[in-house]
């Protein structure tokens, strides 16, 4: 019988020579926790812990090796369902949320990575087949150097993403109102003819009544959404600012598990949620998820800021998205592609991810559908 052998974890960081802020802090390096499991037979899964805001790789790599790695060891890597459930249920009283969750999603990913080698189909396909095998990336960028009064810079950069083919573009908020009203209408200004559309996103930086002033103010931006207006606790302030701002608001990155989206869209808080799968709970979590938005009429929009096997998970997963409101044009998800600074993240697969006329081909190797390279995991390993 199938077993899992061993369970490897691989924290990652490096320096970056140009530190960059979002809303709640200065970003000094990018980090990721890599998981390696290995069967019987000689098979190898990834999967990735997201490093979530500010959090250094150590605390997930800690909790995968203290809590999850013996539980499974011994187990059919198979069971991703059972073993799903096996870890939440042992981390319940002290996880649910968070850095727990990123380890169970790593453990789950490369569970499933597993799984898609051991029938020769990507995990696409094991979800029940693709909706569509090529995706549109967003770029998410727009962070500061400075902190404030960097409108041109930023103008600099929306002209730089449109030269690159990018039809969409995640502007980064919450550095004061005033500001961000003012990056936000000179960017809107740039792009204003040329078929760009905007979102912006405030990582939690404001209250109630902030995000409606500055929601007020980017009303005629025609805006996809405005993302994380609010702290991800707030679900009233959501529904309320759901029902009182004519964009779409965004959320979820924050939020994990199936009993935790199910409380967000019990609450109508959000018209696009946002899981993140490498700290949501995995691919396992995403299928839950899936449905309790697809019952809601929600749509699903994923989180991506993780390393190359992150970005691997989020597009097989979207691969197996069903549309929220089926019609025949109907709106198609699109992929967050991170712009910012990342020494490592292309160097972690022998093929890293391209952008070919404005799309992202969908893998359709088995499991997730890349090969990883040691000698850059070696390089940047803590």
């Amino acid at each position: 019988m199938l077993k899992i052998n061993s369970v490897k974890v691989h924290p990652l960081r490096t320096r970056l020579d140009n530190p960059f802020a979002f809303s709640q802090g200065w970003v000094s390096s990018r980090s990721a926790t890599l998981v390696e499991i290995h069967t019987n037979d000689g098979i190898v899964g990834w999967g990735e812990a997201f490093c979530q805001g500010l959090e250094v790789p150590e605390i997930s790599a800690t909790i995968t090796k203290e809590c999850f790695a013996e539980m499974v060891i011994g187990e059919n890597p198979l069971d991703t369902e059972r073993l799903w459930f096996a870890m939440y249920n042992r981390s319940r009283d002290f996880g649910r949320k968070g850095s727990v969750m990123a380890a169970i999603s790593a453990i789950d990913m490369a569970l499933w990575d597993i799984a898609g080698k051991v029938y020769g189909k990507p995990i696409w396909q094991l979800l029940g087949g693709a909706f569509r095998h090529e995706v549109e990336p967003y770029a998410t960028g727009f962070y500061r150097l400075k902190g404030q009064n960097e409108a041109s810079r930023l103008v600099e950069e929306a002209h730089m993403h449109r030269e690159r083919g990018f039809r969409h573009m995640k502007v980064k908020v919450g550095f004061g109102i005033e500001d961000d009203i003012m990056v936000m209408d000179a960017i809107h200004a740039a792009m204003e003819g040329s078929g760009v559309t905007l979102m912006a996103d405030a990582n939690h930086a404001y209250g109630r009544a902030e995000a409606v002033y500055l929601g007020d103010a980017m009303a005629d931006l025609k805006l996809r959404w405005f993302e994380e207006p609010v702290a991800p606790e707030d679900l009233d302030s959501y529904a309320f600012l759901r029902g009182r701002l004519p964009m779409a608001i965004a959320g979820g990155e924050n939020e994990h598990g199936l009993y935790g989206f199910n409380t967000l869209l019990r609450a109508g808080a959000m018209d696009i949620v946002q899981p993140d799968v490498g700290s949501c709970g995995g691919i396992t979590a995403m299928r839950h998820i899936m449905a309790l938005a697809q019952a809601s009429g929600i749509e699903i929009n994923p989180h991506v800021w993780g390393s190359a096997v992150a970005q691997a998970a989020s597009l097989q997963v979207i691969a197996a998205l069903p549309h929220a409101h089926h019609s025949l044009f109907a709106r198609q998800p699109i992929l967050e592609y991170d712009q910012s600074s990342h020494p490592f993240r292309d160097d972690l697969t022998t093929r890293p991810m391209e952008m070919n006329d404005r799309k992202v081909a969908i893998p359709d190797a088995p499991g997730l559908g890349i090969e990883i390279r040691r000698d850059t995991i070696e390089a940047y390993r803590v």
